[in-house]
């Protein structure tokens, strides 16, 4: 009997220990697979996932995986690729816009000097206008396939508060001819980052030209010690749908008709390149675009 349970003690210990050596071998395959996958997402390679256990489960699992990537590498290259087009194709199109626009430009100066009838001469008008919405259409194109092209930011400590009323003062002529008057809120310490101070004017001056195209007479302007930055204005034509889709880039609303839609798009597109995040809210109809940096 006590022979008996001591082979009993032997065996469950030979069972306790290879299933102790299974369960090592399953981890050690688990770590293979997360470091493997995580490196795989971070680089564009087509070396598959391999580990080190001939568990079939797990061997199961890092083809399954292998085969997800394959997938997510080819609609990674087809976004790639026409994202690239993309922009080539606005690149193109900028340029050639930009061309014919400066020739109807000459074109109506020489006429101004014409002696003309007083229809003719408001028509020349009209023209005028249009071609000058066209124009700045044209260079909200160029801007964006330049920024599109380009990664190259500079880093430098900057004032966020002194660069935002050098923005805020850029500004006030045409927020006032819309009857804004904006209600500014600052810290009483300086809000300092180390960013891109170009992209971070370009970023503003985007953020208070969408003010100018949908705010309906008010806007606060609000700054914390933290470095949260925030625009609210009433714009009851708007909904949650369209605000939510307001940094897609070519989206317009039907208060935007001269828009090409790219304002907040390239301010997103800036934010994140400086390391900062911008979103919008919509509440009580009442639109509010924050940056945080």
């Amino acid at each position: 009997m006590l022979a008996f349970l001591w082979i009993l003690i032997a065996l469950l210990s030979i069972t306790v220990a290879v299933l102790a050596v299974k369960i090592l071998t399953l981890q050690r395959a688990a770590r293979e697979i997360t470091e493997a996958f995580s490196e795989r997402l971070a680089t564009d390679t087509n070396t598959l996932i391999g580990i080190s256990s001939r568990d079939k489960n797990m061997l199961a699992l890092a083809s399954g995986i292998n085969e997800q990537l394959r997938l997510l590498r080819n609609q990674r290259r087809r976004y790639l690729h026409g994202d690239k087009e993309l922009k080539d194709a606005v690149t193109g199109l900028s340029h050639d816009l930009r061309t014919p626009l400066t020739a109807i430009y000459g074109y109506l100066e020489l006429l101004k000097k014409e002696e003309k009838s007083e229809n003719v001469t408001r028509y020349l008008a009209f023209i005028e206008n249009r071609t000058e919405a066209m124009r700045q259409l044209t260079e909200e194109l160029f801007r964006y396939s330049v920024i599109l092209s380009t990664e190259d930011v500079t880093p430098e400590t900057v004032d966020v508060g002194a660069l935002l009323e050098e923005s805020i003062a850029s500004f006030y002529g045409a927020l006032v001819e819309r009857g804004i008057e904006p209600e500014i809120t600052f810290p009483d310490v300086r809000v300092m980052r180390t960013l891109d101070k170009g992209a971070l004017s370009r970023i503003l001056g985007n953020v208070l030209s969408n003010v100018l195209k949908y705010s309906e007479g008010d806007l606060a302007i609000t700054l914390t010690d933290q470095g949260v930055l925030t625009f609210t204005n009433r714009a009851s034509d708007l909904d949650e749908v369209q605000v939510g889709r307001l940094f897609d880039r070519f989206f317009t609303v039907e208060s935007a008709r001269n828009s090409t839609g790219l304002g907040l798009a390239i301010a997103k597109t800036l934010a994140e390149r400086i390391g900062g995040k911008i979103s919008a809210q919509y509440e009580n109809e009442k639109l509010t675009i924050l940056l945080q940096f």
